[in-house]
């Protein structure tokens, strides 16, 4: 019997070829359509204080949505990996040039600045990233558990969880995500043709 760490590769090599072939003007397009749509949540309207992630390789193009929340107004935090604890630590973003740097992969991600760093409990809204989505809005990420070790952070403090929305490319969505009592949904999906929001 497969075991679901197979099933979970055996899905993340499918999608990523899939997303990999999309052309990069298709990408550029639907990335710009899909946050338009996230940027229109009323979550995000009213959050203060945003979590969001620079978009890598063949993924959304997230800086235009980055730009935006800082010229919001909101607080906006980016995630750093911590190699050695295997953690995501947040970090408070105000000028791209001058407060990222390429991490372990090459993913822009903040320098290390005690002064800004940023409690999960100060989130008010997330945007998540992953791999693929089922309309339930269970999340296949990259296979670190950086994200559900950080909202298991916060729920474990006891702090309201805050919202969390992914925006995806329309073959990201798969019929059913492999997924363990681990792996944390997200609140709502947003691709360039739908919507979908976990049912509680």
């Amino acid at each position: 019997m497969t075991s679901l760490k197979e099933r979970k590769a055996a899905v993340r090599k499918q999608l990523i070829a899939l997303r990999d072939a999309m052309s990069a003007e298709a990408r550029e397009s639907a990335s710009q359509c899909i946050l338009e749509k996230v940027a229109h949540d009323a979550g995000y309207r009213n959050a203060r204080t945003v979590l969001a992630y620079y978009g890598f390789g063949t993924e959304l193009n997230t800086k235009p949505f980055l730009e935006s929340a800082l010229a919001e107004g909101k607080i906006l935090a980016l995630p750093r990996i911590d190699r050695t604890g295997r953690l995501l630590e947040l970090y408070r973003i105000l000028n791209f040039n001058l407060d990222l740097t390429p991490g372990p992969w090459g993913i822009l991600e903040p320098r290390v600045n005690g002064d800004r760093r940023v409690d999960v409990g100060e989130i008010d809204w997330v945007l998540v990233p992953g791999l693929g989505f089922d309309a339930q809005c269970n999340r296949l990420g990259y296979g670190a558990g950086f994200y559900d070790t950080l909202f298991a952070d916060a729920q474990r403090k006891g702090g309201a969880m805050p919202k969390r929305i992914s925006g995806a490319f329309d073959c990201q969505l798969v019929e059913s995500v492999p997924a363990g009592e681990y792996d944390l949904p997200v609140d709502c999906v947003i691709t360039k043709s739908n919507q979908y929001n976990r049912k509680v």
